[in-house]
């Protein structure tokens, strides 16, 4: 989860506050005797100035460098602006100590052995190095955890909307692959039985209604899916009549569960013209539906051989494997197989 720009603004002044704060606070109580003025003027002023100078370090280095592309030039701005940072603030803590020094309360002998050290120019900017330094590194620290954080949403949201538009392409074979079908078995028919025709177009037009409401959905219930696969049955009897049988066995169990829309509808009109089709005295088809633990079963067989034509493009089958990867990755699994005289299409898809 990114941060929106306004939560990260928050988050930096209170992380500044709190840890200038922090910091003045610890080593001021090093210093043992020291009177309740001094205390808050070194806190207060130790924390606002540690605040004001790495605040206009963190506004150069925001300008100043490209941390998508970060080279020799960003590193040497930073390592010069981390300089002058340390500078300005050893030079700021020099003139406020010395300001108090000499307009302030009277010292004590250990307050004036604490601005002794104040004086030292030389433990002044080591220390101005010091804190400077572990402020610029943990800055630069969370502006890369935050490109990586920010490229690995980038990355998530890129593969999200290719799945999708992926997975809309996949869903827009469906109709006119099913419909390329369907128009040849009513031309076939119109000469020899109008009403059958007619009867054939009704049940083709509530097929493609029911598809294209639910185009737009990655995932149905097995209960609506189910309606999908008794119109096309009722649609395929009236083509294949006595040849072709349906039986299914469907776990109550399963009805509400979410599968991919039109799969199971995929399967059997795979099972239908390359099964029942070319047989004939034609066959049964059955469809079993049921739960294995953490896995949704769906398996379709058929009456016949595993014969798939030369001139076959296969894009019912490929529309399958491709929307179960898509969706599950590796979790789902799908199988087609001939056993004994019969061709069993199985799909295992995951329920959690």
């Amino acid at each position: 989860m990114e941060l929106s720009n306004k939560k990260r603004e928050y988050a930096f002044w209170i992380l500044q506050i709190f840890g200038w704060g922090f910091i003045n606070l610890v080593s001021v109580f090093v210093v043992k005797q020291i009177s309740i003025s001094l205390l808050i003027y070194s806190v207060i002023m130790g924390t606002v100035l540690g605040i004001a100078v790495t605040f206009l370090l963190r506004l150069y280095l925001k300008r100043a460098i490209q941390f998508d592309g970060f080279g020799i030039k960003e590193f040497i701005k930073v390592l010069l602006s981390f300089l002058v940072a340390s500078f300005l603030f050893a030079v700021l803590n020099f003139i406020f100590g010395y300001v108090y020094v000499e307009f302030g309360p009277a010292l004590t002998p250990s307050e004036l052995q604490m601005f002794k050290y104040h004086d030292n120019v030389g433990i002044q900017v080591l220390n101005s190095l010091f804190l400077i330094g572990a402020w610029t590194v943990t800055y630069l620290v969370i502006k890369l955890l935050l490109k990586l954080n920010r490229d690995r949403i980038e990355r998530l949201e890129l593969n999200t909307h290719l799945k999708q538009a992926q997975l809309n392409t996949l869903k827009g074979q469906i109709n006119p692959h099913f419909m390329f079908n369907s128009l040849n078995n009513i031309r076939g028919l119109m000469l020899e039985d109008v009403e059958k025709s007619r009867e054939m177009l009704t049940k083709l037009s509530e097929i493609l209604r029911f598809s294209l409401t639910k185009n737009s959905n990655n995932a149905i219930s097995v209960r609506e899916e189910l309606e999908m696969v008794d119109n096309y049955i009722a649609l395929s009897k009236i083509q294949f009549e006595d040849r072709l049988e349906f039986v299914k066995n469907v776990d109550m169990d399963t009805l509400d569960l979410q599968i991919p829309p039109m799969i199971i509808q995929l399967l059997v009109e795979n099972a239908t013209k390359h099964g029942i089709s070319n047989l004939k005295n034609g066959g049964t088809i059955v469809l079993n539906i049921k739960k294995e633990q953490e896995l949704l079963i769906l398996e379709v067989r058929n009456t016949g051989k595993l014969q798939i034509a030369k001139d076959s493009t296969q894009l019912g089958l490929q529309n399958i494997q491709q929307r179960l990867k898509l969706l599950y990755t590796n979790r789902a699994s799908f199988n087609l197989e001939e056993v004994a005289d019969e061709v069993v299409a199985n799909i295992k898809i995951p329920l959690v």
